[in-house]
């Protein structure tokens, strides 16, 4: 993840740049059920969702972690909106790069959601 210090401020969050985003790295972050929960989330919501909008079954520092990930990897951006940390799914590098992967996932989350009664 390259950024220049100098134009950083201390509550940017550092995020690969698109030539920097591995397949192998979104694979690992979504192959987690939770961060998978998070992604199918902010697909249907289609905008920022602050991390609070997340009803998630685990402590809040395993929730910034899950978060962590999905950022690292390059599947969500995060960004400070005053003391809100809003999230929003870097769909349009993902499509880029991987052509039709992130539909994809979605779908088949989507038929095993049904498939298991969630």
């Amino acid at each position: 993840m390259t950024t220049d210090a100098s134009t950083r401020s201390s509550r940017d969050l550092p995020h690969p740049r698109h030539a920097e985003i591995r397949l192998e790295a979104v694979l690992h972050a979504l192959s987690d059920p939770i961060r998978l929960q998070i992604v199918r989330e902010l697909a249907v919501g289609g905008d920022e969702l602050s991390c609070s909008h997340f009803d998630l079954p685990v402590t809040k520092s395993t929730t910034t972690y899950h978060f962590r990930v999905l950022r690292e990897a390059g599947v969500i951006r995060q960004i400070y909106r005053g003391t809100a940390k809003m999230n929003g799914l870097r769909r349009d590098d993902l499509d880029d790069l991987f052509p039709g992967f992130l539909d994809s996932v979605l779908a088949a989350a989507a038929r095993q959601a049904v498939r298991l009664g969630e």
